[in-house]
Protein backbone atom coordinates (compact mmCIF):
# COMPACT_ATOMS: atom_id res chain seq x y z
CA UNK A 1 0.00 0.00 0.00
CA UNK A 2 1.02 3.80 -0.92
CA UNK A 3 0.14 6.42 1.30
CA UNK A 4 -1.00 10.12 -0.14
CA UNK A 5 -2.08 13.21 1.66
CA UNK A 6 -5.32 15.45 0.98
CA UNK A 7 -5.46 19.01 2.10
CA UNK A 8 -9.21 20.90 1.44
CA UNK A 9 -8.99 24.27 1.68
CA UNK A 10 -11.86 26.14 3.37
CA UNK A 11 -12.85 29.58 4.50
CA UNK A 12 -12.63 28.55 8.10
CA UNK A 13 -11.13 25.53 8.36
CA UNK A 14 -8.29 23.28 6.05
CA UNK A 15 -9.43 19.36 6.78
CA UNK A 16 -6.57 17.11 6.03
CA UNK A 17 -7.34 13.00 5.01
CA UNK A 18 -4.09 10.55 4.82
CA UNK A 19 -5.31 7.77 2.38
CA UNK A 20 -3.49 4.35 1.92
CA UNK A 21 -3.79 2.75 -2.04
CA UNK A 22 -2.91 0.20 -4.04
CA UNK A 23 0.54 0.38 -4.70
CA UNK A 24 -0.23 0.45 -8.29
CA UNK A 25 -2.33 3.58 -8.46
CA UNK A 26 -5.80 2.28 -8.19
CA UNK A 27 -8.24 3.77 -5.76
CA UNK A 28 -10.06 0.68 -5.62
CA UNK A 29 -9.74 -0.91 -2.20
CA UNK A 30 -8.34 2.99 -1.01
CA UNK A 31 -8.72 2.93 2.80
CA UNK A 32 -8.66 6.73 4.96
CA UNK A 33 -6.14 6.46 7.96
CA UNK A 34 -6.59 9.63 9.50
CA UNK A 35 -8.27 12.74 9.20
CA UNK A 36 -8.06 16.27 10.95
CA UNK A 37 -9.09 19.97 10.56
CA UNK A 38 -7.36 23.39 11.35
CA UNK A 39 -8.32 26.71 11.44
CA UNK A 40 -7.21 28.70 8.03
CA UNK A 41 -6.86 31.70 9.73
CA UNK A 42 -7.75 33.06 5.98
CA UNK A 43 -7.90 36.71 7.24
CA UNK A 44 -3.71 36.62 7.20
CA UNK A 45 -4.17 36.90 3.29
CA UNK A 46 -3.26 34.74 0.51
CA UNK A 47 0.52 34.37 1.26
CA UNK A 48 -0.11 33.51 4.72
CA UNK A 49 -2.97 31.14 3.87
CA UNK A 50 -0.61 29.41 1.73
CA UNK A 51 2.14 28.50 4.05
CA UNK A 52 0.04 27.42 6.41
CA UNK A 53 -1.04 24.82 4.00
CA UNK A 54 2.41 23.87 3.64
CA UNK A 55 2.37 23.47 7.40
CA UNK A 56 -0.21 21.27 8.10
CA UNK A 57 0.92 19.20 5.48
CA UNK A 58 4.34 18.87 7.32
CA UNK A 59 2.78 18.49 10.62
CA UNK A 60 0.71 15.92 9.67
CA UNK A 61 3.41 13.71 8.07
CA UNK A 62 5.35 14.33 10.72
CA UNK A 63 2.82 12.59 12.95
CA UNK A 64 1.46 9.92 10.44
CA UNK A 65 4.76 9.16 8.06
CA UNK A 66 6.25 10.00 4.77
CA UNK A 67 3.64 9.90 1.39
CA UNK A 68 4.10 9.40 -1.77
CA UNK A 69 1.92 12.41 -3.30
CA UNK A 70 -0.60 15.43 -1.54
CA UNK A 71 -3.67 16.94 -3.54
CA UNK A 72 -5.12 19.97 -2.60
CA UNK A 73 -8.66 21.14 -2.85
CA UNK A 74 -9.26 24.70 -4.15
CA UNK A 75 -12.71 26.25 -3.48
CA UNK A 76 -12.29 27.83 -6.65
CA UNK A 77 -10.66 28.13 -10.49
CA UNK A 78 -6.93 28.11 -11.16
CA UNK A 79 -4.72 27.24 -13.90
CA UNK A 80 -3.58 23.51 -13.85
CA UNK A 81 -0.26 24.09 -15.86
CA UNK A 82 1.20 26.75 -13.76
CA UNK A 83 -0.13 25.92 -10.31
CA UNK A 84 -1.63 29.25 -9.74
CA UNK A 85 -4.67 30.50 -8.70
CA UNK A 86 -7.40 32.34 -10.96
CA UNK A 87 -10.10 32.99 -8.66
CA UNK A 88 -10.99 32.04 -4.86
CA UNK A 89 -14.15 34.03 -4.36
CA UNK A 90 -14.41 33.40 -0.88
CA UNK A 91 -10.78 33.82 0.94
CA UNK A 92 -9.32 37.03 1.21
CA UNK A 93 -7.08 38.04 -1.76
CA UNK A 94 -5.25 38.91 -3.64
CA UNK A 95 -5.44 35.40 -5.30
CA UNK A 96 -5.25 35.71 -8.61
CA UNK A 97 -1.66 34.25 -9.87
CA UNK A 98 -0.67 32.92 -6.52
CA UNK A 99 1.47 30.06 -6.58
CA UNK A 100 -0.06 27.51 -5.07
CA UNK A 101 1.56 23.98 -6.03
CA UNK A 102 5.32 25.27 -6.17
CA UNK A 103 6.06 26.50 -2.88
CA UNK A 104 4.11 23.69 -1.19
CA UNK A 105 6.33 20.99 -2.94
CA UNK A 106 9.31 22.74 -2.33
CA UNK A 107 8.02 22.63 1.24
CA UNK A 108 7.16 18.59 1.85
CA UNK A 109 9.24 17.47 -1.13
CA UNK A 110 6.68 15.37 -2.96
CA UNK A 111 4.21 15.79 -5.79
CA UNK A 112 1.34 18.08 -5.10
CA UNK A 113 -1.84 17.77 -7.36
CA UNK A 114 -4.62 20.60 -7.65
CA UNK A 115 -8.33 19.66 -7.83
CA UNK A 116 -11.25 22.21 -6.99
CA UNK A 117 -12.57 21.36 -3.75
CA UNK A 118 -16.37 20.09 -5.45
CA UNK A 119 -14.50 18.00 -8.10
CA UNK A 120 -12.97 16.47 -4.84
CA UNK A 121 -16.11 15.71 -3.16
CA UNK A 122 -17.33 14.18 -6.28
CA UNK A 123 -14.29 11.89 -6.24
CA UNK A 124 -14.19 10.92 -2.96
CA UNK A 125 -18.29 9.88 -2.90
CA UNK A 126 -18.02 8.39 -6.09
CA UNK A 127 -15.26 5.75 -4.76
CA UNK A 128 -15.75 5.40 -0.88
CA UNK A 129 -18.77 7.54 -0.25
CA UNK A 130 -22.85 7.40 -1.43
CA UNK A 131 -21.88 6.81 -5.41
CA UNK A 132 -20.29 3.62 -4.48
CA UNK A 133 -20.89 1.12 -7.36
CA UNK A 134 -22.00 3.77 -10.02
CA UNK A 135 -20.33 4.29 -13.66
CA UNK A 136 -21.88 7.97 -13.70
CA UNK A 137 -22.57 10.83 -11.01
CA UNK A 138 -22.96 14.05 -10.22
CA UNK A 139 -21.57 15.54 -7.14
CA UNK A 140 -22.79 19.26 -6.14
CA UNK A 141 -22.08 20.93 -2.69
CA UNK A 142 -24.42 23.58 -1.22
CA UNK A 143 -23.37 25.88 1.08
CA UNK A 144 -21.27 29.58 1.04
CA UNK A 145 -20.59 28.76 -2.67
CA UNK A 146 -22.70 25.92 -4.86
CA UNK A 147 -20.17 23.34 -6.56
CA UNK A 148 -20.43 20.67 -8.47
CA UNK A 149 -18.37 17.37 -10.31
CA UNK A 150 -18.83 14.83 -12.55
CA UNK A 151 -17.86 11.41 -12.27
CA UNK A 152 -17.68 9.24 -15.62
CA UNK A 153 -15.93 5.03 -15.44
CA UNK A 154 -13.97 5.97 -13.27
CA UNK A 155 -13.15 8.88 -12.76
CA UNK A 156 -13.91 12.71 -12.14
CA UNK A 157 -14.08 14.63 -15.86
CA UNK A 158 -12.78 17.97 -16.02
CA UNK A 159 -12.83 18.59 -20.06
CA UNK A 160 -10.56 20.76 -21.88
CA UNK A 161 -10.43 23.68 -19.94
CA UNK A 162 -10.74 21.73 -16.43
CA UNK A 163 -14.01 23.28 -15.36
CA UNK A 164 -15.90 20.62 -16.43
CA UNK A 165 -18.44 19.94 -13.60
CA UNK A 166 -19.28 24.02 -12.82
CA UNK A 167 -22.99 23.27 -12.39
CA UNK A 168 -23.56 25.89 -10.58
CA UNK A 169 -22.22 28.48 -13.34
CA UNK A 170 -25.35 27.56 -15.54
CA UNK A 171 -27.62 30.48 -16.15
CA UNK A 172 -31.22 29.57 -15.48
CA UNK A 173 -32.36 33.05 -15.13
CA UNK A 174 -31.00 35.29 -17.86
CA UNK A 175 -29.65 39.20 -16.52
CA UNK A 176 -30.38 37.42 -12.77
CA UNK A 177 -28.30 38.58 -10.58
CA UNK A 178 -24.78 39.04 -10.84
CA UNK A 179 -22.14 36.34 -9.81
CA UNK A 180 -19.09 35.48 -7.94
CA UNK A 181 -17.88 35.02 -11.55
CA UNK A 182 -19.28 37.46 -12.86
CA UNK A 183 -21.84 36.12 -15.43
CA UNK A 184 -25.35 36.92 -14.38
CA UNK A 185 -28.09 34.55 -13.31
CA UNK A 186 -26.00 31.48 -12.26
CA UNK A 187 -27.35 28.68 -10.12
CA UNK A 188 -24.95 29.88 -7.50
CA UNK A 189 -25.96 33.69 -7.38
CA UNK A 190 -29.46 32.31 -6.70
CA UNK A 191 -28.98 29.31 -4.31
CA UNK A 192 -25.90 29.59 -2.22
CA UNK A 193 -26.43 30.06 1.57
CA UNK A 194 -26.41 33.93 1.89
CA UNK A 195 -28.88 34.41 -1.08
CA UNK A 196 -30.79 32.18 0.60
CA UNK A 197 -30.69 33.00 3.85
CA UNK A 198 -31.91 36.91 2.81
CA UNK A 199 -34.58 35.62 0.67
CA UNK A 200 -36.12 34.54 4.21
CA UNK A 201 -35.50 36.88 6.50
CA UNK A 202 -33.24 34.95 8.36
CA UNK A 203 -29.61 34.96 9.60
CA UNK A 204 -28.11 31.69 8.27
CA UNK A 205 -28.95 28.66 5.65
CA UNK A 206 -29.49 26.42 8.61
CA UNK A 207 -31.96 28.90 10.61
CA UNK A 208 -33.87 29.06 6.92
CA UNK A 209 -34.61 25.23 7.24
CA UNK A 210 -35.18 25.03 10.93
CA UNK A 211 -38.03 27.67 10.43
CA UNK A 212 -39.55 25.82 7.54
CA UNK A 213 -39.88 22.69 9.32
CA UNK A 214 -41.79 25.01 12.22
CA UNK A 215 -44.13 25.98 9.14
CA UNK A 216 -42.70 29.69 8.44
CA UNK A 217 -44.01 30.34 5.02
CA UNK A 218 -41.31 32.78 4.06
CA UNK A 219 -38.83 30.07 4.69
CA UNK A 220 -40.69 27.59 2.87
CA UNK A 221 -41.35 29.41 -0.09
CA UNK A 222 -37.29 30.45 -0.04
CA UNK A 223 -36.35 26.93 -0.07
CA UNK A 224 -38.78 26.29 -2.67
CA UNK A 225 -37.17 29.10 -4.97
CA UNK A 226 -34.06 27.87 -4.38
CA UNK A 227 -34.52 23.98 -4.93
CA UNK A 228 -35.99 24.92 -8.57
CA UNK A 229 -33.15 26.88 -9.90
CA UNK A 230 -31.12 24.19 -8.40
CA UNK A 231 -33.56 21.27 -9.85
CA UNK A 232 -33.06 23.37 -13.61
CA UNK A 233 -28.99 23.07 -13.11
CA UNK A 234 -29.26 19.57 -12.36
CA UNK A 235 -31.93 18.26 -14.69
CA UNK A 236 -29.70 20.09 -17.87
CA UNK A 237 -26.86 17.85 -15.75
CA UNK A 238 -29.03 14.99 -15.58
CA UNK A 239 -29.66 15.29 -19.54
CA UNK A 240 -26.33 15.85 -20.66
CA UNK A 241 -24.36 13.27 -18.98
CA UNK A 242 -27.35 10.94 -18.10
CA UNK A 243 -26.01 9.99 -14.28
CA UNK A 244 -27.43 7.07 -11.83
CA UNK A 245 -26.98 9.34 -9.29
CA UNK A 246 -27.16 12.37 -7.50
CA UNK A 247 -25.13 13.20 -4.59
CA UNK A 248 -25.71 16.18 -2.88
CA UNK A 249 -22.98 17.53 0.09
CA UNK A 250 -22.19 20.36 1.83
CA UNK A 251 -23.47 22.28 4.63
CA UNK A 252 -26.52 23.04 3.84
CA UNK A 253 -26.90 19.35 2.86
CA UNK A 254 -26.77 18.89 6.86
CA UNK A 255 -30.47 19.27 7.10
CA UNK A 256 -30.97 16.09 4.86
CA UNK A 257 -34.62 15.51 3.80
CA UNK A 258 -35.54 19.17 4.46
CA UNK A 259 -32.75 19.93 1.36
CA UNK A 260 -33.16 16.71 -0.28
CA UNK A 261 -36.51 16.51 -1.08
CA UNK A 262 -37.42 19.97 -2.59
CA UNK A 263 -34.25 19.05 -4.87
CA UNK A 264 -35.61 15.95 -5.64
CA UNK A 265 -39.22 16.92 -6.44
CA UNK A 266 -37.58 19.79 -8.76
CA UNK A 267 -35.69 17.57 -10.96
CA UNK A 268 -38.53 15.49 -11.70
CA UNK A 269 -40.30 18.57 -12.60
CA UNK A 270 -37.29 19.45 -15.05
CA UNK A 271 -35.84 16.34 -16.56
CA UNK A 272 -39.28 15.33 -18.12
CA UNK A 273 -37.30 12.96 -20.85
CA UNK A 274 -36.09 10.83 -18.21
CA UNK A 275 -37.65 8.49 -16.89
CA UNK A 276 -39.73 8.92 -13.54
CA UNK A 277 -37.43 7.77 -10.36
CA UNK A 278 -34.38 6.70 -12.92
CA UNK A 279 -32.00 9.08 -10.91
CA UNK A 280 -31.23 8.89 -7.59
CA UNK A 281 -31.09 11.96 -5.66
CA UNK A 282 -29.36 10.71 -2.35
CA UNK A 283 -27.55 12.61 0.78
CA UNK A 284 -23.91 12.86 0.61
CA UNK A 285 -21.57 10.11 3.48
CA UNK A 286 -18.84 11.26 3.94
CA UNK A 287 -19.62 14.32 5.90
CA UNK A 288 -17.14 17.53 5.95
CA UNK A 289 -14.09 15.40 5.45
CA UNK A 290 -15.40 14.22 1.76
CA UNK A 291 -13.20 17.40 -0.02
CA UNK A 292 -9.80 16.32 1.76
CA UNK A 293 -10.34 12.24 1.10
CA UNK A 294 -11.15 13.39 -2.70
CA UNK A 295 -7.78 15.48 -2.79
CA UNK A 296 -6.19 12.51 -1.51
CA UNK A 297 -7.42 10.48 -4.08
CA UNK A 298 -6.55 12.89 -6.44
CA UNK A 299 -2.93 12.57 -5.95
CA UNK A 300 -3.21 9.10 -6.98
CA UNK A 301 -2.41 10.66 -10.46
CA UNK A 302 0.90 11.77 -9.52
CA UNK A 303 2.20 8.17 -8.34
CA UNK A 304 4.82 6.99 -10.18
CA UNK A 305 3.27 3.77 -12.88
CA UNK A 306 4.01 2.56 -15.96
CA UNK A 307 1.13 4.22 -17.63
CA UNK A 308 0.15 7.76 -17.34
CA UNK A 309 -3.29 8.57 -15.25
CA UNK A 310 -5.70 10.94 -15.98
CA UNK A 311 -9.21 12.28 -14.74
CA UNK A 312 -8.81 13.95 -11.87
Amino acid sequence: MTRVLGLDLGGTNVKTALVEVPASGATAGAEVVATAMHPTHAERGAAAVVDRLAELALVTIEEHGPVAAMGLGIPGLFDRRAGTAVLIPNLPGPWEGRALRDPIERAIGVPVHLINDARAFTLAEAVLGAGRGCSTMIGVTLGTGVGGGVFIDGEVRLGAFGTAGEISHQIVEPDGPVCGCGNRGCAEALTRADVLAAAAGRASAEEVYAAAAQGDRRCEEAIARAADYLGIAIANAVVLIGPERVVIGGGIAASGEAVIGPIRAALARRSVIVPPGAVEVVAAELGTLAGAIGAALAAVTELPGPEPRSGA
